[in-house]
């Protein structure tokens, strides 16, 4: 029986829709979040964050992303049998992997707080945390299953039930243990996660065993265990290499962090402070419009290797082209808004003053917008080496500016790596597929056009706002008024400049995976 599938960008759509709606339940949350615990319990909360990212990275990065790669390959021979038997490979090396990674994480809880982070304060969380692992993993492998069958619909829907449950989980515990100290706060915020991940991975189980029932994906395999594993390997190996090494190294920037802001002058909990402003409150808000682009990367990857399959390359050229320019001007468009309105957005969502990190993050949204479809296109294309070796050359540019510049100049010097690493990987990403996939890139329409219509709409909307919106109608109301106003006149200055084309976007929508 074959399997109805979803455009490349229908699927992104589906996906980003969720990301959206979670993204706005989030903030929800870490509103509620900051204003129970300040920018210090969000700090303590964001330090652990990236072990957990480091388990996801070791259990689950390479074999999620395999296992959709192999789907799509066999899903276009219609082998349909094979994609069961890499499944269930897939089950057993994340879940045995996540269960070895609880069982650490659990016994050195302690050295981790102690001697990584220097807080005991995360002795609880880190030991709450690990409980989670298994059922990310599981959780994980089957979201792969379904973005390699252009099923985007199940992971969707995974996403928001995983951010409903958190919610739920710390509105109903947070009263009796946030006065209790940050560190049981902290570990509200934590077990929030163990549910979320504990609902998700029964949600994708139902839906796996319905799909399987409702397709007849009964055949019987013509991959051996020993070939399904040898294939999965060969994929996920690179790719998991990739990840740990970002996500350890990632670890180690945000454990340095706090340190070095201390050696700039800081007290330990002024420096927690400011970690948890820039990477709790402002990325967030930054990240927020790049939903899409996330979506967009993950969707790409079956889309282009099932492509590579059907040796179909003027397809490849085409949907590469397309996403990113869409990614183009989506992150110049969100650079517009982030640098007009620093101050109102800080203020009116946190009732923070964190215009500064937001103005300097906002310059460099394209750049951190095109690498998440950077990223896709290359683990399409079978890059996952490269991805590796520039991933390394990135963090140790931050590292290193962490280290020797941030005594000096503060957090500044930590933005100015993170732009220096964005835009040397940017390049050499560009010009690698570039080099690949034969494309031809236009400047002018997808970068300095944009550019202006940006300029423009932000200029007229950023008076407006300060002496009309804002004063008039206030709080949210006003800020959404203006930024919808400003993404509004974007869109008709792209049209008008001939950035895109009804052409374009109907020729996206008509793409088929």
């Amino acid at each position: 029986m074959s399997i109805k599938k979803k455009t490349i960008f229908q699927g992104a759509l589906i996906l980003s829709s969720a990301g959206v709606i979670t993204r706005l339940l989030g903030f929800v949350y870490r509103i509620y979040i900051t204003n129970a615990i300040g920018a210090e319990g969000v700090g303590l909360y964001q330090l652990i964050m990236p072990l957990y990212s480091l388990a996801w990275s070791i259990a689950c990065s390479g074999i999620t992303t395999s296992v959709s790669k192999l789907v799509a390959r066999e899903n276009a021979k219609k082998e349909y049998g094979n994609m069961g038997m890499a499944l269930k490979q897939a089950l057993v090396i994340s879940c045995s992997t996540a269960c070895l990674l609880t069982i650490v994480m659990f016994g050195g809880a302690r050295y981790i707080a102690v001697y990584v982070f220097r807080d005991a304060r995360t002795i609880m969380p880190i030991q709450i945390l690990s409980a989670a692992l298994p059922f990310m993993a599981a959780g994980s492998a089957i979201r792969g299953y379904f973005i390699g069958l252009s099923q985007p619909e199940t992971p969707a829907i995974s996403q928001v039930i995983e951010q409903l449950v958190r919610m739920t989980v710390i509105w109903m515990i947070a009263g009796s243990m946030m006065p209790l100290g940050l560190e049981y706060a902290c570990s509200a915020a934590v077990i929030g996660i163990v549910a979320e991940e504990f609902i998700s991975f029964l949600y994708m189980l139902y839906s796996y065993r319905k799909f399987k029932l409702k397709h007849s994906l009964n055949k019987r395999p013509t991959l051996s265990t020993k070939q399904t594993l040898a294939a999965l390997t060969a994929m996920a190996l690179p790719l998991t290499l990739n990840r740990v090494s970002g996500s350890l190294l990632a670890t180690v920037e945000n454990a340095l962090i706090p340190q070095r802001l201390e050696a700039f002058g800081m007290t330990r909990k002024e420096a927690i402070s400011a970690f948890g402003r820039i990477t709790g409150m402002a990325m967030p808000l930054i990240f927020f419009p790049s939903a899409l682009l996330t979506a967009l990367s993950i969707t790409l990857v079956p889309a282009i290797t099932e492509s590579a399959t059907l040796k179909n390359q003027e397809r490849i050229s085409h949907t590469i082209s397309k996403s990113i320019m869409f990614t183009a001007l989506l992150g110049i468009g969100a650079a517009g808004i982030f640098l007009t309105l620093p101050n109102e957005l800080g203020k009116v969502i946190y009732n923070q003053d964190i215009s500064e990190m937001l103005f300097l993050m906002g310059l460099m949204c394209p750049l951190w917008y095109i690498n998440i479809t950077l990223s896709g296109i290359l683990n399409g294309l079978g890059e996952q080496v490269f991805i590796f070796k520039h991933s390394l050359l990135s963090s140790t540019i931050n590292i290193a500016f962490i280290y020797f510049l941030v005594p000096s100049f503060g957090i500044n010097a930590f933005l100015l790596g993170w732009f220096v690493s964005m835009l040397i990987v940017t390049i050499f990403s560009v010009l690698k597929i570039k080099k690949t996939a034969e494309i031809k890139l236009k400047i002018g329409d997808w970068f300095v056009k944009p550019t202006i219509a940006s300029a423009a709409s932000s200029l007229t909307v950023g008076f407006l706002a300060r002496k009309i919106l804002l004063p008039t109608i206030g709080g949210i109301a006003g800020l959404a008024a203006a930024v919808c106003l400003i993404i509004g006149i974007y869109m008709v200055f792209i049209i008008i400049l001939g950035c895109v084309k009804i052409g374009d976007i109907k020729a996206i929508f008509s793409t088929r995976q």
